[in-house]
């Protein structure tokens, strides 16, 4: 089974909203064109938040530009989305799943709400930290765990106390359950893999502007927007790779700043 992963493309109701310097609805364009049209065809969609950057009316936009690819897009919000405008946003609309899991090909992709509101970074409530469990006792499917916060250190200090406050407790219920192959996550606007006790890391980079890898203050890095493509393989073998894609608005406005 072949994913498209794509993450934080913080878009607004306004088609030619600009954050950190570049047009993000127009980076996502270009984002999903090149990933959709070189590669394998990919099963879905998966989207791990900041969907639109504190703009509700941006959800439209997200349902008109995902709705075209005529994939399974399976998401969950942010520290910049609005949870409940984002499902009414969604209401209705076939190809859209947000939150819950998704069971195929021998894999189960469960996405976990990882936003506390009212703080940057992130905290899985209780309930949801018992649904994973429950999800994942009901199936031996080979899984991958998605949220939008970072549950490992990231070596960034600015970043690392925004990141997942009660990661002890997410990975007490990870390790009871020998079947998860992997936790992907967002939130970070960089590329990351890693591995802890057998089970794979990744992190990948925004559809827009990317942050400094290894900072202590925050930063901007000068790569372009990018996406990850995941195969999940049904004997458990996952693979995995980045790519960068260089959009017309992200080159003009980078030789702008």
């Amino acid at each position: 089974m072949h994913i498209l992963h794509i993450t934080d493309p913080h878009l607004y109701g306004n088609t030619h909203g600009k954050l950190r310097g570049v047009e993000t609805a127009a980076c996502l364009h270009e984002v999903l064109d090149e990933a959709l049209g070189q590669g394998p065809d990919c099963r879905l969609v998966l989207v791990t938040g900041d969907i639109v950057q504190d703009d509700p009316s941006g959800y439209a936009r997200f349902r008109t530009i995902l709705g075209a690819t005529r994939k399974p897009v399976l998401c969950i919000p942010g520290n910049h989305d609005e949870p409940e405008e984002l499902r009414r946003a969604l209401a209705g609309a076939p190809n859209f799943q947000l939150g819950g899991s998704f069971e195929s090909d021998g894999w189960q992709i469960v996405m976990l709400d990882s936003c506390d509101p009212g703080h940057v970074g992130g905290r899985l409530a209780a309930a949801e930290l018992e649904r994973l469990d429950a999800t994942l006792a009901r199936s031996d499917a080979h899984a991958m765990i998605c949220l939008h916060h970072h549950p490992v250190p990231m070596g960034s200090r600015w970043l690392d106390g925004i990141g997942l406050a009660n990661a002890e407790e997410f990975w007490s219920i990870v390790d009871a359950h020998p079947q998860v192959r992997a936790v992907v996550w967002g939130h970070v606007h960089q590329a990351f893999e890693g591995v802890r006790g057998g089970v794979r890391l990744f992190a990948t980079p925004s559809t827009g502007a990317q942050f400094l890898p290894g900072s202590d203050r925050y930063a901007l890095d000068s790569r372009p927007p990018g996406y990850r493509r995941f195969e999940l393989g049904r004997d458990g073998q996952l693979m995995s790779a980045v790519h960068w894609v260089e959009p017309l608005p992200f080159k003009q406005s980078a030789a702008a700043r």
